[in-house]
Parts: structure tokens; sequence; C-alpha cells
């Protein structure tokens, strides 16, 4: 139960208690598995784009999308200490393991590969060692320590992964930032010859974004010979849940006050929905590549982007007629978008359906946001697989769910879960107008009962968190969705320090 004292408490937090009252019910009651009817596959569900098709949907974008407003919205407010867990462990242990500490030894072995070489070589030479001399006294822990103090050194654990020097090239050391640059110059580039970046960042951080983006906008502005409008966003604290101890009563701290947590990357349907564009582009931060690898990718999200504008034109231009007059010849056409590009299989009942209710079933189902997912082949990585999944009023419509939305103790789901042959790699592009140009409330288009419960700790107390519905996931539930196949190339997230190793990254 909320007390008066601590609903006061959520308030001045900035959070409506009737939200934290629904996230109360929800620890009780728990959130309904998703009701996944078979996995999507290239047989039935994903796109796979021929040569020509591909040619095809590249040309379609750059013609069409000259005169968008297009947004690039990279989440990256994560800092980047969990890259460095096992570097910290390292140095935290009382004994020296680097002779069994196969983790550390990769990374000392090959300092010299890593883009940040020269910014660690400067940092020791300023406490009076470098990398050679260092190595030469098997001084690991103290190279370790140069890389990520934040006093004495780079402070490279405390910064997030979009100012860490990733990339090697004959000028210099880029950030994952300024690689975004250059993917934005490459495919986001539109009306009035602007790319629009907008990074969702936190609190502690933004001004270093900020920093760093004056220093490096105006070189790449004379490169590409393009326009660059940042912005940045920070998660609201008003969509941050209340935590809960295990009899799901609100857990309070120390000081007495009620513990409200971030809601994880959910919550930044309230960002998204704060962008007016015609094209929304969404990819996480670490998710880059050197210039050599960038062709592949630049090809695709033209090309998933030219799927996005030739069905949502057909979609306007249907909605325009179902305005004016329900013709025969408008359901049949519908009904081949349906069954062909949009992939929506339509209930049962649909064919007792009287053509006012087909036209009705139709209206609803397209005036909404849609979006294009790139889906890679599942090579093991963590990540939302593609499902059919049936909608309340008997549609199937495809979705992306996460593991923990689905109940993987039911045999059949279990067996449809493991026939899974892709996932989503954060790979989305996004149409949030309407066909009149009006902006659509995404708030309205997600499922809340897509969310998710998670075991946490806190002072040594065992708690309950809340997560809101997943921003591709729930957040998207009601969104018109296409699936494409694109290449693994195009799937390079730096999870750990090591990553920065692998052949896509130098």
């Amino acid at each position: 139960m909320i007390t008066e004292e601590l609903k006061k408490d959520i308030e001045k937090h900035g959070v409506p208690v009737e939200k934290a009252q629904e996230q109360i019910k929800n620890f009780e009651n728990g959130f309904p598995y998703l009701d996944i009817k078979s996995s999507a596959t290239i047989e039935d569900g994903i796109l796979k784009l021929t040569e020509s098709k591909l040619s095809h949907y590249v040309e379609l974008y750059e013609k069409a999308s000259s005169d968008k407003k297009i947004v690039k919205f990279v989440p990256a407010s994560g800092a980047a200490s969990r890259m460095f867990k096992d570097l910290y462990s390292y140095i935290e242990s009382d004994a020296d393991d680097f002779d069994t500490n196969d983790f550390v030894q990769k990374f000392i072995n090959n300092l010299s590969s890593f883009a940040f070489k020269d910014q660690l070589d400067d940092t020791l030479k300023k406490q009076g060692s470098s990398i050679k001399e260092a190595l030469d006294k098997k001084e690991y822990k103290k190279i370790v320590n140069a890389l990520l103090d934040p006093e004495n050194g780079m402070g490279y654990g405390e910064l997030p992964k979009g100012l860490l020097q990733f990339h090697k090239y004959y000028d210099g050391p880029r950030t994952p930032v300024q690689e975004h640059f250059v993917e934005g110059a490459e495919y986001a580039t539109g009306a009035n010859n602007t790319v629009h970046l907008h990074f969702t960042v936190s609190p502690e951080h933004q001004e270093r974004f900020e920093k760093h983006v004056a220093e490096i906008k105006e070189a790449f502005e004379k490169h590409y010979k393009v326009k660059f409008e940042v912005s940045f966003s920070q998660q609201k604290k008003s969509t941050d849940t209340i935590a809960v101890n295990m009899d799901n009563t609100p857990f309070i701290e120390d000081d007495g006050s009620v513990l409200l947590r971030p809601a994880g990357h959910g919550a930044l349907l309230e960002n998204l929905n704060d962008i007016d564009a015609d094209l929304i582009y969404i990819k996480n931060i670490d998710n880059v590549v050197p210039d050599r690898l960038k062709e592949t990718t630049t090809l695709y999200k033209q090309a998933i982007g030219g799927v996005l504008l030739d069905v949502q034109s057909k979609i306007f231009e249907a909605l325009s007629k179902l305005d004016k007059d329900v013709t025969d010849d408008l359901i049949e056409s519908l009904t081949q978008l349906f069954d062909g590009q949009l992939r929506i299989k339509k209930p049962d009942s649909f064919s007792s359906f009287s053509k006012q209710q087909k036209a009705d079933y139709f209206k609803a189902k397209l005036n909404r946001p849609i979006r294009v997912c790139g889906m890679v082949e599942n090579t093991g990585e963590p990540g939302g697989g593609p499902f059919w999944v049936k909608d309340e009023d008997g549609s199937l419509a495809l979705q992306i769910g996460e593991t923990a939305q689905l109940d993987l103790d039911n045999e059949e789901y279990k067996k449809i879960f493991k026939e899974s042959s892709h996932f989503n790699p954060t790979d989305l592009v996004c149409g949030v107008k309407d066909y009149k140009g009006n902006k659509f409330d995404l708030l309205q288009h997600r499922d809340p009962k897509t969310g998710f419960i998670t075991k946490k700790s806190k002072s040594g107390k065992d708690l309950k968190a809340q997560e809101l519905p997943g921003l591709w996931n729930g957040s998207m539930a009601d969104w018109n969705t296409i699936l494409v196949e694109v290449p693994l190339i195009t799937f390079n997230p730096v999870k750990t320090i090591n990553d920065l190793l692998r052949d896509q990254h130098q």
C-alpha cells in the first residue's frame, strides 16, 4: 500500500501516483506471456531482398527521401563500465593472476591494436612511465589503471560508450559518435541537405557529448558537404518505475524515501514521441564499423528506408480513397496489400464481414505508425526474436518478442522459440506520421501488458524492478511491422573491450 507520505515522495520524483499504483498491480498480477503462434521466417514473414529488389528499394529511397526530414535516433545513455568488468576484477584482486587470466592477457598482448593506444601511452608518460616500460616491467595493473582511473587516468570506466575511441584512422581515432556522423551523412541526408542526429544521453554525460560534438561537427560538415543538426534528450524521470520488496510492498531506502528506478529502453518511447520527422532511423550507439565496412550498412539502411516509403505511400493512398468511397476494387486491392507487403493475416471471420466492416477493419489497421526492421540470422547473440502474434481482433501480426515475454515452460512455445531463425539487432526505420501529415501519439500504440519484471538487489536487500514495454518490442506492438533480412556484417555490437579486437572493428 502506498501511504500519503510515500505519495508525496513519488510525486516529488515526477512520477504520477496512479502510475506507481498501476505498477504495483503489475507486480502483484504479473504480465501475460506473448501469444505467439509461430516464428517468422524467410518462408513466412521475413522479406529477403534479391539483388534487383535491393537496387530497386535503394533507388526509390534516394529519389523519395531528398525532401524528407530524416532523424537518426541513437540510444547512447549507457555507461561503458560493463565493457571493463573483467579488467576491474583484475585490478581489484589482491593476487596478480595475469598468467591465468585469458581476457586480460588478450587485452595486454593486443594493446597496439586499440584505437586509444596513443592516448593510453600519453597517460602513462604523464605518470612517469610508458606502455613499453610498463610491459617490460610486467606492470600490467599500472596499464589497466591508466585506462580506467577517472582521476589520474583516462577514466574509460566512467565514460559512456559513445565517447570512447573505437576505431583507428590515418588522421586519428574515431568515437562511436563520430561514426554515427559518418553514417548519417551516407544514408540519412534529407531535406535542405541536412542530417539530423539525436542522442539520448545520461544527465551526467550530456555536457561531455555536447563538447565532443562541438569539436567534430564543423570538420564533418566540410568533408561531407552537409549540415548536421544535433540534439540530445535524457530519459524522463516521469518514466521511472517503483521498486518493491519481494512481497510487493514499496521498497524503502535507508533515508526513508521510496525507490524509483529507470524503466529500461522502453522509457525512450517518450523521447521518440517528441521527435518531429518523416523518417526516424534507430540504431544503438556501439553498433558501428570502420569506413571500410560501411558500404553494406549504408546499402541496407537505404533499402529498408525504401521499403518503408514504398509501403507507406500505398497506405496513404488507400486511406485517402477510404475517406471518399468504399468500392469492391478498393477492398480487393487492400486485401492484396495485407496479404503481400504488410504481412497481416486477417481474422478467420473476415470473409463474413460486410463491405463497410472490411473498410473499417482496413482503416484501423492502416492508420497507425509503421516500422521496417532489419533482421539478422540468429547466431546465438541475445536479442528479440520475430514471431507471429495473435491480436485481440483475431488478426496475426508480426512482432518482436524478448525471451522474458515467452512462456518457455510451455512445450509448444518452447518449440516455436527454438525454431526462430532471426533476431532484431536494433536496426529500424520508422514512419511516425499519418496520411494527413499529423504526428501519431506513439504512446497510444504500445501494449502496456508487455512489460518486464526482474529481480535486483540494493544495499544487500532483494527487490523486484519493473521495465516498461521494450522500445522495439511492446512499445511498438500496435505498429505495422515489416521484417527484412539484413547481412550479419551490419550487426557489430561492443559488449566488452576485447570486442574491439574483432576484425569488424580494426
